[in-house]
């Protein structure tokens, strides 16, 4: 599939382009990105070169994981990035991270649910679920006022870039 473009109140989420690789490097810095989310650590330049150049690209290419860009649409600043990823037949994984400036805003909400609305629309999707390891409370706040349900801790479920197992919240949405 060809990346889409989708607009909110807000935003514009599109694919994202070499012209946002210092804007992906900076948010990437953010410790809290760096130990919530799997982003290399240390984030260099170079990553987030080949993410924009190579990797997003070609996972659109594979159908296997959409990612999107949100932008204000007043300053053109970068927002976060929004993400589904393909589970298994039907159930696709919603993964997102926020600029740390731009947080307590309500934009990650709003990105998250038009993702996710086109998802419903587009894809085959009968369940999105969303993971987050346990104290990532910004996340989970997103999460639940998207109307997740959240069905449970794993314990132990991955290492982060600290190098120690971590609990996960795990949540999902069905289909109406």
């Amino acid at each position: 599939m060809d990346p889409v473009t989708i607009e909110t109140d807000r935003l514009l989420l599109r694919a994202f382009t070499s012209a946002d690789v210092d804007a992906v490097y900076g948010a990437c810095q953010d410790e809290d990105i760096q130990f919530y989310t799997p982003v290399p650590v240390p984030y260099r330049r170079a990553d987030a070169e080949k993410l924009v150049g190579e990797k997003l690209p070609s996972q659109w290419a594979e159908d296997k994981d959409y990612t999107l860009g949100a932008f204000r649409k007043d300053t053109g600043a970068l927002v976060g990035s929004y993400c589904l990823t393909l589970v298994g037949r039907g159930v696709w994984e919603l993964g997102y991270w926020a600029v740390k400036e731009q947080r307590g805003q309500g934009f990650s909400v709003e990105a998250a649910r038009a993702l996710c609305d086109w998802g419903w629309a587009t894809l085959d999707v009968h369940r999105i679920e969303w993971w987050a390891m346990v104290g990532n409370t910004g996340s989970r706040a997103v999460a639940e006022k998207l109307g997740f349900t959240v069905e449970g801790t794993l314990r132990n479920r991955g290492i982060a870039n600290d190098g120690k197992p971590h609990d996960w919240w795990v949540g999902g949405l069905l289909r109406h």
